[in-house]
């Protein structure tokens, strides 16, 4: 028996409205066998990508265009991570690994195991109510001690990362915190929004506002699940010597929404990068996107997202009843939400197996770091990163979504 069987999993999933680590979950998943001698065995000779980044200590955060990358196999990531010699370790041999760290992230499993089907099925999201989810729907993460991912927001939908092997630190920030966060969206990536912020050795001169954020901060470890809920700000660590991990985006009704404010920050980002010529730097596009996209073609983006959205938008004032039952999700939300704060001590499986991430400031620390001063910045002329930062802020675009969405609606 499991804590909680897949509806009741669903229910908490898709009300939670702070982070929370299922515990129990996952005992009699295949995957958590996943460890890196596994991988090795299963995936021999394939290489994979690995983005190869700096254990430095510094205030900026490190992107990925700022990154190296190179293709080795599994093999020769555990050989480099333990020390072995440079024959073994292959193209890492280049890198000393206690300067440099490697992550294969964003490592689709359909690709991986496109001949091995049948480790797909080692992934079962059905046990957390999505019916027919499994390794087809699900990425991998293997990275090395210090490897991460800079502070970000997935635009689209909410976040299931099983832990596997070894331990990651996840750094969350509420989507209040946005402003605090100082968002960009350089590098451009589709789908996340990159704080300026070193969350984790921040530039109190440059960012003070970061001082008014409220950090989550848990350790996953093996076996344990946690749900990032959507439009929440994260750092991901890899504290241990290797570490491996699987996740799952869900798709929500909101992604709809968020669809057509991607294709307006893509014909933005887009359109002011390519206006700077061949002579501007190339580190603008992250190393997921293959290339710029046309004008002409971004523009087809934001006319299939708004027809998208503005018929999905249609169907549901056709089937959501009246107010009161529209009401209802909102206020059993809260009810789960103040359910899982409040440990009433009874060991039921909602306060056992289901832990919430607490804000981890204390006040104390809070006040210390309001006191840090603001040092003015030299005058200088505006560069198109500073221009796209205002024009692209989240606020702004969703504003624009929403306004393109209601003009749409006001013609049907």
């Amino acid at each position: 028996m499991k804590p909680f069987n897949p509806q009741a999993a669903r229910d908490l999933i898709l009300a939670a409205a702070r982070p929370v680590v299922f515990l129990g979950m996952t005992d009699d998943w295949p995957v958590t066998r996943w460890t890196l001698p596994r991988l090795c065995h299963v995936l021999q000779e394939q290489t994979l990508r690995f983005r190869i980044g700096k254990r430095k200590v510094d205030t900026e955060p490190q992107f990925e265009p700022q990154c190296d990358y190179i293709d080795g196999t599994i093999r020769q990531f555990q050989d480099w991570v333990s020390g072995s010699t440079h024959e073994a370790s292959g193209p890492f041999f280049r890198y000393d690994p206690a300067e440099s760290w490697a992550y294969a992230d964003y490592k689709y499993l359909a690709l991986l195991f496109k001949d091995q089907p049948e480790m797909l099925q080692e992934v079962s999201w059905e046990d957390f109510g999505f019916p027919g989810r499994d390794g087809r729907d699900s990425t991998l993460w293997i990275g090395s001690r210090g490897a991460n991912t800079p502070c970000h927001i997935d635009s689209y939908g909410c976040n299931l990362v099983l832990q596997v092997q070894g331990r990651k630190r996840w750094h969350l920030f509420p989507p209040e915190d946005t402003a605090y966060l100082y968002p960009t969206r350089i590098p451009y990536e589709e789908s996340s929004i990159f704080s300026k912020v070193n969350v984790v050795n921040p530039d109190w001169q440059r960012y003070p506002g970061f001082s008014r954020a409220c950090p989550h901060v848990v350790t996953l470890h093996p076996g344990q699940v946690l749900l990032v809920p959507p439009r929440w700000w994260h750092y991901v660590e890899s504290v241990d010597d290797v570490t491996v991990s699987v996740n799952s985006w869900l798709e929500l009704d909101s992604d709809h929404e968020a669809r057509v404010e991607e294709a307006v920050v893509r014909t933005v980002v887009c359109a002011f990068k390519s206006a700077e010529g061949a002579g501007s730097s190339g580190d603008w596009l992250n190393p997921t996107e293959d290339e710029a996209t046309t004008y002409h073609t971004n523009l087809q983006y934001i006319n299939m997202a708004v027809t998208a959205a503005t018929a999905h938008k249609m169907a549901e004032k056709v089937t959501a009843g009246n107010v009161r039952d529209q009401d209802q999700p909102l206020t059993r939300r809260k009810e789960l939400n103040q359910e899982v704060e409040e440990d009433s001590g009874t060991g039921t499986a909602l306060t056992t197996y289901l832990v919430p991430v607490l804000p981890s400031v204390t006040n104390e620390e809070s006040e210390h770091k309001e006191m840090q001063p603001a040092t003015p910045r030299e005058e200088t002329a505006i560069t198109s990163n500073e221009l796209l930062d205002c024009l692209l802020h989240p606020e702004v675009i969703t504003k624009v979504a929403q306004l393109l969405l209601s003009r749409r609606i006001g013609k049907s």
